[in-house]
């Protein structure tokens, strides 16, 4: 089984107009995390509507992926200001 340090780059599958599109394997990897955080965020409804590649994949877009990030920073912000 690989180790953090040895996963590979994400690489995502670019479409004509320049979309780039990841698995759910490359979009963990994009964010430097599991596959699972991002089945966390589709429950959590901070990624919706996937796409299916021709192989039945759940792919996403970079900006599907950026505002799910973002919307999941904000989230722990607020959580962090309730708290204190």
């Amino acid at each position: 089984m690989p180790r953090d340090g040895d996963r590979e780059p994400a690489q995502g599958r670019e479409a004509a107009d320049e979309t780039i599109w990841f698995t759910v394997r490359q979009a963990a990897a994009f964010i430097d995390g599991s596959p699972q955080t991002i089945y966390s965020w589709e429950r959590r409804g901070h990624l919706q509507n996937p796409r299916r590649d021709e192989h039945g994949r759940r792919i996403y877009s970079q900006a599907q992926i950026a505002a799910a990030v973002r919307t999941t920073r904000e989230n722990t912000a607020a959580v962090r200001r309730l708290a204190s």
